[in-house]
């Protein structure tokens, strides 16, 4: 009877036809490659392109955040449930076998106005045990349909995952080069704390010979006290820096030891006219097309709900007044075999309207994509200007920090000498140290742009890839 059964639900099925519209990518009218001058050479970048900066502690971070983030444990939980929602979508199309059975003795009365005929006993044990089918046969398609929109929720999800890996990845890089950044200024500070320090006992040494005056040395005590001050700040962002950090990995006793930022290579960059579609590649852009690919589906779903729903019932078992004639006498078996058809008739619109709210939200869908495609062209976009742009900045930097160092040398030796006050003396060891702090943060905006534009491009990239123009 199951073979009957499923050979003719087979048959509906491959006759039926599939309600709704199906999905075809909306275009989008988008430059085929990126206009930005030539930032990089042309080198493939592998995904874990954080490995690229040679930093055994990053690469450390990134694998830690990646096992043990709560974000990441959240997804990974997220991607669990949308695997088993599909199962379960799936699982419709088969027909669900339940066994019941029941035992029970009844007395029926002997005082109705149709008594038990003579010879019948009025106390009568009933035992039943049987095997109940119901299959829905998806003859307009809404079984398919509701799979194949489960199907585009849990790849959602998944790429929604794969949104939560990069951004965590990005945001540990991002963390890492600011720590590195601090421990350079750092650096700096405590250098220049040294340097301000033997102004300081210069100048005094000269006021206790009477060639320097009290100004003089209440100017340099001042010097000392704001670098003293500048460094205390620096140490606590440090510090600041270093907790983020143990969040994001999971490791909340994290202890990062002193490093320094400009240790650390540039990774390749792609070079100009980066093709558009390396966006396709962005895990937000998949997510928000598969969400749009299961909003299709729905309209299918909602249309087929305005056709009649065909079912096939069923059971076979045995029924007897004891357990050794049920499962013995071929005279306790029964079965039967049904056909159902429930089509509404009058539904005061409520089923179009269900319809138009799925077409209104495929709409939504839609734009949300758009949206998407659109904020990742202008990400890649922004990112290679910035790439580009402060990378270019490096020299004029390299310079200042020169030219200050110098300058600083010579007010130095001028003051020495008696040709030039100690204000001079002061305002060339601030510039001095302020030169020195904006080019590790302009170094810290380049290894942070790379880190964007990574992210922007999905990950990393391939030759091939790069050569779809």
């Amino acid at each position: 009877m199951i073979a009957r059964i499923s050979f003719l639900a087979g048959a509906l099925l491959l006759g039926g036809c599939m309600l709704g519209p199906d999905y075809e990518r909306p275009a989008m009218d988008l430059p085929k490659a990126y206009t930005e001058p030539d930032v990089g050479a042309k080198a493939p970048v592998p995904l874990d392109w954080w490995k690229l900066y040679g930093d055994v502690t990053l690469n450390e971070l990134v694998a830690s955040a990646l096992e043990r983030n709560a974000d990441i444990l959240f997804a990974v939980a997220r991607i669990e449930e949308a695997d088993a929602n599909l199962r379960a979508a799936n699982a419709a199309f088969l027909p669900e076998i339940d066994l019941g059975g029941n035992a029970n003795r009844t007395r029926f009365s002997t005082t109705t106005v149709l008594p038990p005929p003579p010879g019948v006993p009025v106390v009568r044990n009933d035992v039943r045990l049987a095997l109940s089918t119901s299959f829905e046969l998806d003859f307009w398609g809404r079984l398919r349909r509701s799979v194949e929109a489960v199907r585009a929720q849990m790849l959602a999800t998944r790429y929604a995952g794969d949104v939560v890996a990069l951004t965590l990845q990005g945001l540990t890089a991002q963390a890492y080069f600011a720590l590195r950044s601090l421990d350079a200024q750092i650096i700096v500070t405590r250098e220049t704390m040294v340097t301000r320090e033997d102004a300081l006992a210069y100048v005094r040494a000269r006021a206790r010979g009477g060639v320097a005056s009290e100004l003089e040395v209440a100017q340099a005590e001042g010097a000392r006290a704001d670098i003293a001050t500048q460094l205390k700040d620096l140490e606590r962002q440090r510090a600041l820096i270093e907790h983020q950090l143990a969040a994001l990995t999971g490791r909340l006793d994290l202890a990062v030891a002193i490093g320094d930022l400009r240790t650390l290579p540039m990774p390749p960059l792609p070079p100009s006219g980066l093709p558009s579609a390396l966006l396709e590649r962005r895990p937000d852009i998949r997510q928000a097309e598969q969400q749009l690919v299961s909003a299709n589906a729905q309209i299918g779903v909602a249309k087929a709900a305005m056709f009649p729903t065909i079912s096939l019932t069923g059971f076979a078992g045995g029924e007897s007044a004891t357990l050794s004639t049920l499962l013995n006498d071929r005279g306790s078996g029964i079965w039967s075999i049904g056909f159902g058809l429930n089509l509404p008739l009058f539904d005061a619109g409520r089923y179009r309207a269900l319809t138009d709210a799925a077409i209104a939200r495929r709409h939504q869908a839609v734009a949300s994509y758009q949206k998407t495609v659109e904020t990742g062209f202008r990400e890649v976009a922004d990112a290679l200007a910035t790439v580009r742009l402060t990378s270019s900045s490096e020299e004029e930097y390299r310079a200042s920090v020169n030219a200050s160092r110098r300058a600083l040398r010579l007010s130095r030796m001028r003051y020495e000498a008696g040709y030039s006050p100690f204000l001079e003396v002061l305002d060339a060891q601030r510039t001095a140290n302020v030169s020195e702090l904006a080019a590790l943060r302009n170094r810290q905006s380049l290894l942070s742009a790379t880190v964007d534009l990574m992210k922007a491009l999905g990950g990393g990239w391939s030759a091939e890839q790069l050569s779809l123009k």
